[in-house]
C-alpha cells in the first residue's frame, strides 16, 4: 500500500517520519496527473504546491488553523490530505469534487475561492473574529505571486499590517520574479531569524534599547534600520516590512525540511507574518514544467507525452474568431488597442500581442485598473478592446459604470465565456453580465449568434463612439462559412430569421441555435414560430418587438443568463411600457449558481436548451386552448 492510501486526514500525516515526506510527495504528484488527465483541471500550480501543503498540514491544526488558499488552483494537494481521495477521480465531474476549495465541501475548506487575491482579506478578517472571541489558533493564507498583482491584496496587507493581528501569509512565487536574491544564504537567514529564541531576543533587547534615557529611541530606530539593511541584502523583505510585516524568506518551496523548520518557527509569532517561498509550476511532471501555461488550466491529455487528446475541431473557436478579427480591424486602424487582465493567451490576444507589441496591454490580475486604465487610453483618441472572461469583468463593476459610462467614453468590452462554461463551475459562470451591464447608462450590450456576427459586432463596436460589450460563450462556433467582408450592424436592429403565427420566440446570443432546433421540432408538431435573433439587450429593438407582440402575443424569451434583470426582463419592461398585454414565458437560469459539469448537460438541467423551448411553447399553446 502506499503511503498516500494511509492518509485520511492531516492527523494519519502528522505520524509519519519526515524521511516519509519526499515519497508521499511524489506519490501525489503521480496521483494529480494521472486524474487530471481524464477530468482537466488546473494541473501546474498544484503540482508545484504539493510540498507546502504537505508541510502545512504537517505544522498546523486544519482545521482549527484556518488555511486559505488563494484562488484554489493550487490546492488539490490539499484534498488528497483532507479525506476527499476516493472521491478525486470526480474532479471537476457533475456531483464530483469542484476545481477550487468550498467550504460546503469539506470543513478544511475555510474559505469558498475561485477568483483571485481574496486570500489575505478573508483570513485577516478569520484573525479579526478569532481575536473577538478569545480564541488563540492561527489563520494562514496562501496567495501566489500573480494573484499580488491586484490591488485588493495590497489593500489586505495594508490593514492587516495597521492591525497587527495574528496572520500568516505564505507567497508562493512560482512564476514572476519577485527577487533575484534567492539562494541558501537567504535561506539560512531567514530561517534563524524566524526562530522562536531569536525573536524574543530581539523583542527584549528592543524593548531594553528605548527604555535608555534620552537617546534610546534614536539607538534603536539605528539598531532596527541596520537590521533591515542587512536583511534586504540578502533577502527582498523591504516591501512586505513596509507593510509592518515580520518577513522571512526566499526559501526553496520544494525543500520539506526547511519549509517545516521555517512553519514551526513562525507559528508562534503573534503577528502579521509573510514567508516567501519560491516554487517550480508544474514540479514533478515534465512536459507541465516545460510548458506551464499550457497545462494551467488543460482539458484530457495523454499522461505519457502531455499531448492533449481531444480531437481538433473544423470550426474555430470564438475566441480564436476574436483574435483574429482583432489582428484584421487592427491592420487597418492604429487607434485600435487591446487590453486584458494576466489571460492574452485565454482570451485570444497572443497573436496581437505578436504583431502589435506596442498595441497591447497586459495589466496583471487587475480589472478594476484595467478598466480604467482603457478609459484613459480612449480620451487620448484610442480605441481600447479590453478582453476578459465575463466573470472577471464583474470585478470592475464601478469602474465601468463611472469611469467609462458616466462620460459614455468609447471602450469595447469583449466578454469571452459568456453563459456556462462548463467544469470550472459557479465562480466561472458568466451569467451575470447582460443584467448588471445592461442598467449602465449610454452601454450598448450585444450578443452573437453564430462567428460571422461576432465579427460583425466587434466592427460595429469600433465604429461606435460610446461604451459596448459583446458578450460571447466559450468553445467552437458553429461551423459556418466566415465572411471575409465586414459590415456594421445597425445599433439595436434584430434579425427575424422564422416566421411563423403561433409562438414568438425572442432569443439573445447562443441561444439562438436553441431557438432554431426548437422551431424545427416546434413545426413537425404543427406549431409555426417566429424566430427573432435579438442581436442586442440595449437597445432593444422596440418598433420590431412591438409589431410582432401584436400579431403573436405568445412569446417565448431565451438567454443563457440570470432571468432577474436580463435579456426576458428587458423584454417585460419593453411591453409594459407600451401598454401590449401578451402571454410570456422567460427561459433563463433561475434565482441560483449553477454548479461545474459539461455544457450541455447544465443547459439541459437548468432548463435553458432546445427542449426547454419546444416544452414552453406547447405549454403556452395548450394553456390558450383551454381557455377557449
Amino acid at each position: 500500500m502506499s503511503i498516500l492510501e494511509t492518509i485520511n486526514n492531516p492527523g494519519q500525516l502528522k505520524c509519519l517520519q519526515r524521511s516519509e515526506l519526499p515519497k508521499l510527495a511524489v506519490e501525489i504528484r503521480n496521483k494529480i496527473v494521472r486524474v487530471v488527465s481524464k477530468t482537466g483541471g488546473h494541473l501546474a500550480s498544484s503540482l508545484g504546491a504539493v510540498e507546502l501543503a504537505i508541510a502545512i498540514h504537517y505544522v498546523f491544526d486544519v482545521p482549527t488553523d484556518k488555511l486559505v488558499w488563494d484562488v484554489g488552483h493550487q490546492a488539490y494537494a490539499h484534498k488528497l490530505l483532507t479525506g476527499r481521495q476516493q472521491g478525486f477521480d470526480t474532479l471537476r465531474q457533475f456531483g464530483g469534487l469542484c476545481g477550487f476549495t468550498r467550504m460546503s465541501e469539506s470543513p478544511y475548506d475555510s474559505f469558498s475561492t475561485g477568483h483571485s487575491s481574496t486570500s489575505i482579506s478573508a483570513s485577516l478578517g478569520m484573525a479579526c473574529g478569532k481575536a473577538l472571541k478569545g480564541e488563540k489558533s492561527k489563520v494562514i493564507a496562501v496567495i501566489g505571486d500573480g494573484s499580488m498583482t491586484a490591488g485588493l491584496a495590497y489593500e489586505a496587507l495594508n490593514q492587516a499590517g495597521d492591525l497587527k493581528k495574528d496572520l500568516i501569509v505564505i507567497l508562493n512565487e512560482n512564476d514572476m520574479s519577485i527577487s533575484r536574491n534567492v539562494g541558501a544564504l537567504s535561506s539560512f537567514l531567514s530561517r534563524k531569524f524566524s526562530g522562536k529564541k531569536l525573536q524574543e531576543l530581539r523583542k527584549e533587547l528592543g524593548e531594553f534599547l528605548k527604555s535608555l534615557p534620552r537617546i534610546g529611541d534614536d539607538i534603536y530606530q539605528f539598531a532596527k534600520r541596520s537590521e533591515e539593511s542587512f536583511k534586504t541584502f540578502v533577502t527582498p523583505g523591504m516591501l512586505f516590512e513596509a507593510f509592518n510585516f515580520e518577513y522571512f524568506g526566499p526559501i526553496n518551496g520544494h525543500n520539506l525540511d526547511h519549509l517545516i523548520d521555517i512553519l514551526n518557527n513562525i507559528k508562534y509569532l503573534n503577528e502579521p507574518v509573510l514567508l516567501h517561498i519560491t516554487t517550480r509550476k508544474g514540479k514533478g511532471y515534465p512536459p507541465a514544467e516545460k510548458n506551464p501555461t499550457f497545462f494551467h488550466g488543460v482539458g484530457c491529455f495523454e499522461v505519457r507525452t502531455g499531448q492533449c487528446i481531444n480531437k481538433r475541431t473544423v470550426a474555430p473557436t470564438y475566441t480564436e474568431m476574436f483574435g483574429d478579427t482583432m489582428i484584421e480591424l487592427a491592420e487597418k486602424n492604429e487607434k485600435i488597442v487591446a487590453v486584458t487582465a494576466a489571460m492574452p493567451e485565454g482570451t485570444g490576444l497572443v497573436r496581437f500581442s505578436e504583431k502589435f507589441p506596442d498595441r497591447f496591454f497586459d495589466v496583471g490580475i487587475a480589472e478594476q485598473h484595467g478598466v480604467t486604465f482603457a478609459a484613459g487610453l480612449a480620451t487620448e483618441g484610442f480605441k481600447p478592446v479590453v478582453a476578459i472572461y465575463s466573470t472577471f469583468l464583474q470585478r470592475a463593476y464601478d469602474q465601468i459604470l463611472h469611469d467609462v459610462c458616466l462620460e459614455s467614453l468609447p471602450v469595447v468590452f469583449a466578454l469571452d465565456r459568456g453563459g456556462i462554461v462548463g467544469e470550472d463551475g459557479a465562480t466561472h459562470h458568466g451569467l451575470f453580465d447582460l443584467s448588471y451591464l445592461r442598467s449602465m447608462p449610454n452601454m450598448v450590450v450585444m450578443a452573437p449568434k453564430d462567428e460571422n456576427e461576432l465579427r460583425r459586432m466587434l466592427y460595429t463596436s469600433i465604429c461606435y463612439n460610446g461604451p459596448s460589450a459583446i458578450r460571447y460563450p466559450r468553445g467552437i462556433g458553429i461551423g459556418i462559412k466566415v465572411e471575409r467582408d465586414l459590415n456594421p450592424l445597425p445599433i439595436g436592429k434584430a434579425e427575424v430569421l422564422t416566421e411563423g403565427s403561433d409562438i414568438l420566440i425572442l432569443a439573445i446570443g447562443r441561444s439562438v441555435c436553441d431557438a432554431l432546433e426548437a422551431e424545427t421540432v416546434l413545426r413537425k408538431k404543427g406549431i409555426c414560430s417566429t424566430v427573432v435573433n435579438s442581436r442586442f439587450v440595449k437597445p432593444l429593438d422596440v418598433a420590431l418587438f412591438t409589431e410582432l407582440s401584436v400579431k403573436i402575443p405568445r412569446i417565448i424569451t431565451v438567454e443563457e443568463n440570470m432571468r432577474q434583470g436580463g435579456f426576458g426582463s428587458a423584454i417585460l419592461e419593453c411591453l409594459s411600457d407600451e401598454d401590449i398585454n401578451v402571454r410570456i414565458k422567460r427561459i433563463g437560469i433561475e434565482d441560483t449558481f449553477v454548479e461545474h459539469g459539461p455544457q450541455k448537460l447544465l443547459r439541459q438541467k437548468y432548463h435553458i436548451d432546445s427542449a426547454a423551448i419546444v416544452e414552453a411553447a406547447e405549454k403556452l399553446i395548450s394553456n390558450d386552448q383551454s381557455e377557449a
